[in-house]
């Protein structure tokens, strides 16, 4: 009697799941299709049903981390490798070519991090993008902004979550905006150094996710964003329809985008702005969006990324089939102004009364501190979010307004109490 072997599902690693309230669909859909070790900077919490097995490094540690995938690869069989984490693309793709698995370069890893590096080589592969020069004083920043023309954008060279990015209108504005971002570059990755003057890109801003297997690279999904707090780019509400008909025009930019890094393989979220001259790419970031981006995708179309990003790290096609043809929104909740909060609630009709209200998720607890932009970033400024459906773009926007209109944040300033039904950004910004 002849046996055939049975297939055996590899173990994929993924470096640094990072924060449950952001990252565990992420994991739990990954851990859905594949058994999952994990590599983290402390011992197991939320992460702990989701994995086989585990090792705990110092994430800051590169060595370190390719040791500890060194460790796991010892015990399993592992068949690929990667992040959602920004800040460990590089250290994610060389532990992939340690291993000799499927990955992207350390290079095009390197390339998706530092800016300048990105702005080069879209120029070269003719991708629209935005005229810039990499600076790293101010005198330099200055004669830069006059070259370019204002207004321009400063943003540190190799950071996330637009930290140290903000809009400079006059020569006036220089100076305090130098600070602002020299601040924010004081911290960035290692992959880039320095400050990046741009050309301000005019329009809406939306972004392309796409997955990219072997060389190949399709967009699934367009993602139209809200942003606020202006000179800043505070992203506080996205917006995911199934069968957008601007991923047609959109899509190819953003696919050439991607090819022009050297990227081969992963899910890419790739920002651009719909400018008066045509589509223009803001950056390509390696991995899933932040924000739940990838669960709007799934809502809307169908297409989990975090599956299929499991999928191309492990060698395989992924299957990119829509299965769904609905819109999702989320929209961040934000408090009225800076102090503590003491206060924070979804009206039970809504939170408990709405089909269409998906999740809801509290960044911060009663008691906490909150500082809102420029003084606050992300993690100062952010209360809660939530996640609604709709059959259509408009129709989701539309609910996730009235979220964010009827909801309750209360924040204390100083023996003051403030009260707001609805963050300064509300449903009219969100809107817009």
């Amino acid at each position: 009697m002849n046996e055939h072997p049975v297939a055996v599902t590899p173990t994929v690693i993924i470096v640094n799941p990072g924060g449950e309230l952001y990252r565990r669909y992420c994991l739990e859909l990954a851990a859905s299709a594949y058994p999952v070790a994990v590599i983290t900077p402390g011992p197991l919490t939320w992460e702990a049903p989701y994995v086989v097995d585990h090792e705990i490094a110092d994430i800051n540690d590169p060595a370190a981390l390719r040791e500890a995938a060194r460790a796991l690869a010892a015990r399993n069989q592992v068949g690929g490798v990667f992040t959602w984490d920004e800040y460990l693309l590089v250290p994610a793709a060389q532990i992939a070519q340690d291993l000799d698995l499927p990955g992207n370069s350390p290079a095009a890893a390197a390339a998706c991090r530092d800016k300048a590096t990105s702005r080069s080589l879209m120029a070269t592969h003719k991708v629209p993008s935005a005229r810039f020069a990499a600076v790293s004083d101010f005198r330099a920043a200055a004669a830069a902004a006059k070259d370019i023309g204002y207004p321009v954008v400063l943003k540190p060279a190799s950071h996330a979550a637009s930290i140290g990015v903000i809009r400079v209108d006059s020569a006036d504005e220089l100076a305090d905006a130098w600070k602002f971002t020299t601040a924010g570059a004081s911290e960035q990755g290692p992959e880039g150094s320095g400050v990046l003057v741009e050309e301000y890109l005019s329009g809406p801003e939306i972004s392309v996710e796409c997955v990219t297997y072997q060389g190949h690279t399709q967009a699934v999904a367009l993602t139209h964003k809200t942003l606020a707090f202006a000179p800043l780019f505070e992203e506080i509400g996205h917006t995911v329809t199934a069968q957008d008909p601007l991923l047609k025009t959109v899509g190819p930019i953003a696919a050439d985008a991607v090819g022009s890094l050297g990227v081969t393989d992963g899910v890419q979220h790739v920002e651009m702005r719909l400018t008066h001259t045509g589509p223009a790419i803001i950056e390509v970031n390696g991995r899933i969006g932040g924000d739940h981006i990838g669960k709007l995708v799934l809502l809307a179309t169908g297409i989990d990324l975090p599956r299929a990003a499991a999928d191309v790290a492990a060698g395989r096609r992924p299957d990119l089939t829509p299965t769904r043809n609905s819109a999702a929104a989320i929209t961040i909740l934000y408090p009225p102004r800076s102090g503590t909060l003491t206060a924070r609630s979804i009206p039970p009709g809504i939170e408990h009364g709405a089909p269409w209200l998906h999740q809801t998720g509290w960044f911060k607890d009663t008691g906490d501190a909150v500082a809102l932009p420029p003084e606050g970033d992300l993690d100062d400024a952010r209360v809660g979010f939530a996640i609604v459906t709709g059959p259509t773009g408009d129709v989701a926007r539309q609910r996730a307004a009235e979220v964010l209109a009827q909801a309750h944040l209360r924040v204390r300033v100083t023996d003051e109490d403030t009260e707001s039904v609805a963050a300064t950004t509300g449903a009219t910004v969100f809107a817009a």
